[in-house]
């Protein structure tokens, strides 16, 4: 049920619920955009969003690749207790067997749209999914309108007809009879635009954009601007990752830069439609990626399209590159402007956040390992809690199956191959350089006996030794 009004510290009670959309970016980078840090790319939209709303500094993916965390957003639970603990489709061997994980967000699980659905709002979701097919799309999640929904984690193309006759999944419908010089992102935007225009009611409208993942192709245009704008540099190139993989230690790709435009115009464009409806300042708008930045590959990092400097690896890695995220929430009628938070919170706080700012009783809620940043993006303060992320499974970055826990400054990395654990005071080594595990065996084993403890109460499936590995492999 919706309940009526809300206040927080030093606003006055907001009388009608507040529209909400979560505007999703798949693969952005810690630092690709302005606000963030970049110097390469060019991001006003994200930048004004951030300078109107409150911008977190310490905000973290549930997980280093798309769909876990995409299911923690959805739910609130740690993608661990889900068991879909890889992204669908990431099926890979090496010393150990991955452990199993489900294919599908299970319908049983209470959803964002769920809930939203039930207290009264249309909800709509536009774009990537990757969170199961046929019955498992988001009209079967409490989504009453979705929109170029494929059953893949990435487009054929960005360009009509959004094909690959490779890959077939990864055709995107609703957009047959585009033709050139048609673009995906933008494509995504009109529909987002039109489902806002179209509402008379409240309503919780998911964007959540390809873009800015593989396959790289830009408008000509942008990537021409930002071909321009590459300098020489004469420092490193890459930085090696234990002999598995490479990371890429600049942002100098014109094409990705160019898609990263094109999604700041779509930010841009989502902001106009809802100052043109007289709602902007009564919807909250929240901005979120869903892992780390693409600045590692195994075998060829030359082809990374960004850099994550000064936080270590990327996307499929657990170290702070892999799992740090840009977040912004924007809602003059409830929240202050222009504010830095420096909590470190994770996607799974988002649906008891969202549910608890538009005052909705989310109905009987299962357990969730997420909690409410209200109070946080009010400006007060919250107890420190220790953060947990669960990837057991190999990655086309090189990483290796792992786990992590952070609590306070310390951090806490544990490769399950070996067993062996590294341990970082992220106050002090941002970009998790200097391995303290040696030095501080006491912080060691409380935090290797806390995640431990956390893997056992959520259920967290493990990987298993494959009898057919040889050492000699």
């Amino acid at each position: 049920m919706a309940l009526s009004g809300c206040a927080w510290p030093g606003r006055a009670p907001v009388e009608r619920p507040p529209n909400v959309v979560v505007f999703l970016v798949d693969d952005l980078g810690w630092v690709d955009t302005g606000v963030y840090g970049s110097t390469f790319h060019q991001t006003p939209a994200i930048d004004q969003l951030a300078a109107e709303g409150v911008r977190f500094t310490q905000f973290y993916a549930d997980s280093s690749v798309c769909s876990p965390t995409r299911a923690s957003l959805m739910t609130g639970r740690h993608a661990a207790r889900l068991h879909l603990t890889n992204w669908i489709g990431g099926e890979q061997t090496g010393q150990l067997l991955q452990a199993d994980y489900v294919r599908q967000l299970a319908l049983d699980e209470r959803t964002l749209g769920e809930a939203f659905h039930d207290a009264g709002y249309a909800t709509g979701y536009v774009g990537k999914w990757h969170l199961g097919t046929g019955e498992f799309r988001p009209d079967g999640q409490g989504f009453e309108y979705q929109f170029a929904v494929n059953d893949g984690g990435q487009p054929g193309s960005y360009f009509p007809p959004y094909a690959n006759s490779r890959m077939p999944f990864t055709d995107v419908p609703d957009l047959e009879t585009d033709v050139e010089p048609a673009y995906l992102t933008d494509r995504l935007t009109d529909a987002a635009v039109e489902f806002i225009g179209a509402r008379e009611g409240p309503f919780l409208l998911v964007l959540s954009h390809y873009a800015v993942h593989t396959p790289l192709e830009s408008k000509p245009e942008f990537e021409a601007k930002y071909a321009a704008r590459v300098e020489p540099s004469d420092g490193p190139e890459f930085e090696d990752q234990h002999g598995y993989g490479g990371t890429k230690l600049r942002q100098d790709h014109p094409t990705y830069a160019g898609m990263l435009e094109s999604t700041d115009d779509s930010l841009a464009r989502v902001m106009t439609a809802l100052d043109q409806a007289g709602i902007a300042d009564s919807t909250i708008v929240v901005f979120v990626s869903d892992n780390g930045g693409l600045s590692t590959l195994a075998g060829r990092p030359e082809r990374a399209p960004t850099s994550n400097e000064p936080l270590r690896a990327g996307k499929g890695w657990l170290y702070e590159g892999g799992i740090r995220i840009p977040m912004i929430v924007r809602w003059p009628d409830g929240l202050p402007a222009g504010t830095r938070n420096e909590v470190p919170a994770t996607t799974a706080d988002l649906l008891p956040t969202l549910l608890e700012l538009a005052s909705i009783d989310s109905l009987s809620p299962p357990v969730l390992d997420g909690m409410s940043l209200a109070a946080t993006l009010a400006g007060e303060t919250m107890p420190e809690r220790p953060l947990f992320w669960h990837f057991p499974h190999y990655h086309g970055s090189g990483n290796r199956p792992s786990g992590a826990v952070r609590l306070g400054r310390f951090k806490l990395v544990e490769w399950f191959e070996t067993g062996a654990v590294e341990l970082y005071d992220l106050d002090v080594d941002l970009g998790e350089a200097e391995d303290l595990a040696a030095a501080m065996p006491d912080k060691v084993a409380e935090l290797r006996e806390l995640l431990a403890g956390w893997r056992a109460a959520v259920g967290a499936a493990m990987p298993t030794p494959n009898p057919s590995w040889s050492d000699d492999e």
